[in-house]
C-alpha cells in the first residue's frame, strides 16, 4: 500500500515523556468528515444564522411553513447574523436566529436542548415582545406585521400527540375560524421524529433528519447530497471552523452536558430521598399498627382522639409509646406527649 505525504500527520510528544516522533497514517480515501451538532445552540446559529448561508435558512422555513409559489421567501434579512466574537460576549444569552422577509414577517427560530422552567411562557413572551417592538406609538398599529416563532426541541414538549411538527394559533372556539393570525407558533420535537434515511418524505423530513443526526454522521448521505443540504453540511464541517468557533462550540457542548448531568443528579437524589422517605413511612405505619393492637388489647376499642394521635405521630414517638404500655395504667398516660 502506497501512502502519500498528504495522508501522514506528524506530532511530537512533550520532551518530558519522550523525544520520539510518531506518524499517524490514515487509510486511503482520507479521514472521515466530522460535523458539528446542529442541536447545540451555537452550532445551530452558525448553520442557519449566517449571512453566507441564507439559502439554508430559506429552504428550512419554506418547507416548515409550506410556502410555495408566490408565497416563497424571495428576500430574507437576518436581523442578528452569526458573529463569533459577538456571541462570545453574550455569554449565557439565548442564541436564536431572527430574520424578516420582504413582506415584513418576522421569524424567530430557536433550538432548545434542555427543558427549562416556564419554557412556553418565555417563547410567547419573546414573540409578543418582537411584535410590539415593531412600532413606537400606538397610532402605528397598521404597521405591525406577523411574527412567527419556530422552536425546535430535543425533548418531548407536548405529550398529548405523536406528530413531531405542530402549529399553534388562536381560534374562535365555536366556529373554529382563525381571526388572530399575527402571532403563530411552530414546534419541531426531535424525539418524535423516528424516520430512517431511506423513508424521508420531502424537504422538511430531510431538514429534521439533518438537525437531529448531522452531528453523528461521518459523510454526507446521498439522499442529502444536493443543494441546499450540501451547503448546510459545509457550514457544519468541523474542518471549516475557526479555532475561536471550535472553542465556543466545545464550551456550548460542555455547558449542555453539565446541565443534563445536574438534572440527572437531582433526579437521582430525589429518587434516593423518595426511597428513604418511603422506607420511613412504611416503618412508621407498621409501628402505628403494632401500637394500636397493643393498646386495644389492654384498653379496648380506641376513641377517635387516640387513633388520630397515633396517625399523626412520628416514628420515635410511636416507639416510646410502645415502651410505656406495660407500666401505664391509663390510655391518656400511655399516649402522653414525650417529655
Amino acid at each position: 500500500m502506497r501512502v502519500s505525504a498528504a495522508n501522514l500527520v506528524a506530532f511530537r510528544i512533550p520532551t518530558r515523556y519522550t523525544d520520539r516522533v510518531f506518524l499517524l497514517v490514515s487509510v486511503i480515501g482520507g479521514p472521515a468528515m466530522k460535523f458539528i451538532d446542529p442541536r447545540i445552540d451555537f452550532a445551530f446559529k452558525k448553520i442557519f444564522g449566517s449571512e453566507s448561508a441564507k439559502d439554508v435558512l430559506v429552504s428550512f422555513l419554506e418547507s416548515l411553513l409550506g410556502l410555495e409559489g408566490e408565497r416563497c421567501i424571495a428576500e430574507l434579512t437576518i436581523l442578528d447574523p452569526f458573529l463569533a466574537p459577538k456571541i462570545r460576549a453574550l455569554k449565557d444569552s439565548i442564541l436564536d436566529v431572527k430574520c424578516r422577509d420582504r413582506r415584513g414577517v418576522t421569524y424567530i427560530v430557536e433550538m432548545q436542548v434542555q427543558k427549562v422552567a416556564a419554557f412556553l411562557k418565555r417563547i410567547q413572551y419573546n414573540a409578543a415582545k418582537a411584535y410590539a417592538h415593531q412600532i413606537e406609538r400606538g397610532e402605528e398599529y397598521p404597521k405591525l406585521n406577523q411574527v412567527i416563532t419556530i422552536t425546535i426541541t430535543d425533548f418531548v414538549l407536548f405529550s398529548g400527540f405523536a406528530h413531531c411538527v405542530s402549529r399553534h394559533e388562536s381560534r374562535e372556539t365555536l366556529t373554529g375560524h382563525s381571526y388572530l393570525q399575527d402571532i403563530l407558533h411552530f414546534f419541531v420535537e426531535l424525539p418524535k421524529f423516528t424516520k430512517p434515511l431511506d423513508a424521508l418524505d420531502g424537504i422538511l423530513d430531510q431538514w429534521i433528519y439533518f438537525i437531529k443526526y448531522a452531528g453523528s454522521l461521518q459523510e454526507v448521505p446521498e439522499e442529502l447530497n444536493a443543494a441546499p443540504f450540501r451547503h448546510a453540511f459545509e457550514m457544519a464541517r468541523v474542518a471549516n471552523m475557526t479555532a475561536e468557533e471550535l472553542e465556543m462550540y466545545d464550551k456550548a457542548g460542555i455547558a449542555i452536558a453539565d446541565a443534563r448531568g445536574a438534572v440527572e443528579l437531582a433526579r437521582e437524589e430525589a429518587l434516593r430521598e423518595g426511597e428513604q422517605k418511603g422506607i420511613q413511612i412504611g416503618e412508621q405505619r407498621r409501628e402505628a399498627a403494632v401500637l394500636t393492637r397493643q393498646l386495644q388489647r389492654r384498653f379496648g376499642n380506641l376513641p377517635p382522639w387516640a387513633s388520630q394521635k397515633i396517625a399523626d405521630a412520628d416514628l420515635a414517638t410511636l416507639e416510646e409509646w410502645s415502651l410505656r404500655i406495660l407500666d401505664t395504667p391509663t390510655l391518656e398516660r400511655a399516649l402522653a406527649d414525650p417529655a
